[in-house]
């Protein structure tokens, strides 16, 4: 039975106060990311040259831009209230978001990946030539490695470890792997900075060889994000916000079910609605019958363990579902 109260609304969208405070502090950081991210593209488009992996590394700067605009466009259904086509709200938008930024990450990372595999078969020599600055003629390679050094303070040093603090706190998947991607970008920075260095040096082979290090690079991103976001969109068993294991909230819940008075046993499913749960609490009770004020009760006390509990259903059964989870064991403490 569902029950509506101040404190459990169905549908509700509001936050409470520390969610809200990193809520407006992810919006911040994501636009300054979109900023720093489209003047990173727009100086690497100088200095990218004759470079594969420079190309590469240029267009995994453009790529990077998708997860920070799902997150912002998610950011709009989601804050909608449910209606009658959507009685669940939006909160799947950011599972969607995800899925889109995932599928092109790995769709164009296979691309590259083709074309630097291919330019290594066909010994491709790639080449980098010299450029007046300041009156002074200078190998490009050397403007392009400084760049490369550079760009990569923001990323691993300020928006990344900040959004990587901000994730679990909005149990935000979308955010958490925006965050792991920023991380990672000194691999994609060093990668192409070997690259040029390796045709400054005659190693033809080294730009290419970083090309497809760095595309790789973007498969895997876009295969660990696409796989996490269907996985969620099909409604497997809720999960921590890095997908590591599953969410301690479910035991929590039957721990509480089971320590009122009235209940014998208890279960619950509950599924990720994208930054949100649904629970279905599912009651064995001592006697066959149950008051509402009994139900309403316990609805409310679920709803009040955790801010990430959206909806909440407690169904009186006889017998419990097999496939909902029983939380921890009473006697070995391990989930069942």
């Amino acid at each position: 039975m569902m029950i509506r109260t101040e404190r459990h609304r169905f549908g509700r969208t509001d936050l409470p106060r520390e969610q809200r405070r990193a809520l407006d502090s992810a919006i911040r950081w994501e636009w300054f990311t979109i900023a720093y991210t489209t003047a990173t593209i727009i100086v690497v488009a100088f200095v990218v040259g004759g470079s594969q992996s420079m190309r590469t590394a240029w267009i995994e700067d453009m790529l990077s831009l998708l997860p920070q605009i799902a997150f912002l466009v998610a950011l709009l259904l989601v804050r909608r209230r449910p209606s009658i086509d959507h009685p669940y709200g939006r909160h799947r938008a950011m599972g969607v978001g995800h899925v889109v930024a995932g599928v092109a990450l790995a769709t164009v990372g296979l691309n590259l990946a083709f074309e630097a595999v291919s330019g290594l078969v066909t010994q491709d020599h790639p080449t980098i030539g010299t450029v007046q600055l300041f009156g002074q003629t200078i190998w490009l390679g050397w403007l392009m490695v400084g760049v490369m050094s550079v760009i990569v303070i923001g990323p691993v040093f300020f928006y990344g470890p900040a959004k990587a603090r901000l994730a679990p706190l909005l149990h935000n998947k979308l955010l958490h792997a925006d965050a792991d991607m920023a991380k990672a970008d000194w691999q994609t920075n060093a990668a192409s900075i070997v690259g040029v260095l390796g045709i400054g040096l005659g190693v033809w082979w080294l730009d290419g060889a970083a090309a497809l290090f760095i595309s790789i690079g973007i498969v895997r991103d876009g295969v660990r994000n696409t796989r996490s976001a269907v996985r969620d969109l099909m409604d497997q068993r809720a999960r921590t916000y890095d997908d590591r294991t599953p969410h301690p909230l479910a035991a929590e819940v039957v721990r509480y079910l089971r320590g009122l008075p009235w209940v014998a046993d208890a279960a619950v499913r509950m599924r990720d609605e994208g930054q949100v749960f649904h629970i279905e609490a599912f009651v064995r009770p001592y006697r066959t019958r149950v008051s509402l004020p009994k139900v309403r009760r316990a609805s409310e006390g679920i709803a009040a363990l955790d801010w990430k509990v959206q909806d909440v259903v407690v169904i009186p059964v006889e017998q419990l579902p097999d496939e909902a989870d029983r939380g921890a064991d009473a006697s070995t403490g391990m989930a069942r």
